[in-house]
């Protein structure tokens, strides 16, 4: 298994394009986002257990039960949350227009700049995908996005992930992408993936949205066992600001042109497919919770000792969600006292008094400063604390002897900048 260049285009029959289609007249860079497989293909999704959803979560869902698809179209600047009925037509016209203009670009005999001819004369606007990220209760001006549709769809390419992983973005100060590369049944079958995140994120299945793309050949039953498995012990274990997105959208396709022998059920080929997309949903899940609004520390924290491994991941989430300790991070304050306030309000079953805590970093040699040894306070060097958490990337590491499960979640330190960006986010 290797981790490769390309995104969501890397596997085999996947273009994708970005644009600047003009939606909001202050945004300069590419703000709509499209990706299209040669062929249609297998789909699974998960998404908000937000009970406000978007109109384009709805859609999507409702079109994601018939377990394929061949295209997304993606656009920023408004959620389309909130926007009641004008809002779901808005979402099916986004989607018609897509349609219609693959359509029309395969029609006219065009040619990709491969040299492949696309071979989505036929789509369906069923497996047509719409997702959104913005202002909530404000309609998306779906008619610019019509007017410069077919701009978006005649520039698909294998090189189109550039300039799709910039149009999904809103306040991420970096695009977030990666491809991965591995052999099932002798065959080399890729994974691409993008997303976008980077406030109002607390995953439970922000905004986030999350695209992964495959040319493995997987039937839907596994596929969505594989994605549902993955995101247990990565984008379900982020949390920036403790908000769940009214629009989070992880959705997964898989076109099978990497022609290996067709993953039907449990075996060595489905668990070389999920070691795959584990590692790439994982540094996915890093890189969104790095770059959280204002972030200075991406904070991973990981619980060895627990009972079981949902407990394990329900103590790291919790410790990464508190605002207190994000502040103290941020501070650059060993105040473990707060790691474990946070443990004890979770909702899960630990012994404190048998509870040790460590912050360690990598960039400072594999420094370790032990804080708390079984729930009581421990002689430590402040100075080589604040040193230590002074680092790009802390770890906190909790021992537990309850049993012999671990977890782990990544979060980031709760900064001034973060109130500045979101007081005055719609205005």
């Amino acid at each position: 298994m290797e981790f490769i260049d390309g995104g969501v285009t890397a596997p085999q029959g996947f273009y994708a394009n970005g644009i600047r289609s003009g939606i909001k007249a202050s945004r300069t860079k590419e703000d709509t986002a499209l990706v299209v497989s040669q062929i249609p293909c297998v789909a699974a999704g998960v998404f908000t257990k937000n009970l406000v959803k978007a109109e384009t979560v709805k859609l999507t869902r409702k079109r994601i039960e018939n377990h394929r698809a061949q295209a997304f179209i993606v656009n920023v600047g408004y959620a389309n949350a909130c926007t009641g009925e004008e809002g779901a037509k808005v979402a099916l016209r986004e989607a018609k227009a897509a349609k219609e203009a693959l359509v029309r670009f395969a029609q006219n005999g065009s040619v990709l700049e491969d040299g492949q001819k696309p071979q989505w004369q036929n789509l369906s606007e069923d497996d047509v995908f719409v997702c959104s990220t913005g202002v909530i209760g404000q309609q998306v001006p779906v008619q610019i996005i019509e007017d410069h549709i077919d701009e978006l769809a005649s520039g698909l390419s294998k090189k189109g992930h550039e300039k799709a992983r910039i149009a999904i973005m809103t306040t991420d100060t970096k695009y977030k992408e990666f491809a991965v590369r591995t052999t099932i049944d002798g065959k080399t079958v890729t994974i691409g993936t993008m997303a976008k995140g980077s406030g109002m994120i607390h995953i439970n299945m922000g905004t986030m949205l999350g695209f992964i793309t495959t040319d493995c050949a997987i039937n839907s039953e596994m596929l969505e066992k594989a994605l549902r498995s993955s995101i247990e012990g990565t984008y379900n274990c982020v949390s920036v600001d403790g908000d769940t997105s009214t629009n989070d959208t992880l959705v997964i396709l898989a076109n099978g042109l990497a022609g290996n022998k067709e993953i039907t059920g449990p075996g060595a080929d489905f668990d070389a497919f999920l070691e795959a997309l584990n590692a790439l949903n994982t540094k996915i899940a890093r890189k969104i919770a790095a770059d959280g609004e204002g972030a200075e520390h991406l904070l991973e924290c990981t619980v060895t000792g627990a009972k079981d491994t949902e407990t394990a991941r329900a103590l790291a989430k919790s410790v990464i969600s508190s605002s207190l300790v994000k502040a103290a991070f941020f501070g650059k304050d060993a105040n473990w006292g707060r790691i474990l306030c946070a443990m004890g309000y979770s909702g899960q079953f630990f012994s404190p008094e048998k509870c040790s805590v460590s912050f360690k970093s990598a960039a400072s040699g594999g420094m370790m400063v032990k804080v708390c040894d079984h729930g009581a306070d421990v002689a430590f060097d402040e100075d080589k604390a604040k040193i230590l958490l002074s680092e790009e990337e802390v770890n906190i590491l909790i021992e537990l002897e309850d049993g012999n499960a671990s977890g782990t979640a990544w979060g980031c330190d709760l900064t001034y900048e973060y109130v500045k960006i979101n007081g005055d986010y719609r205005t």
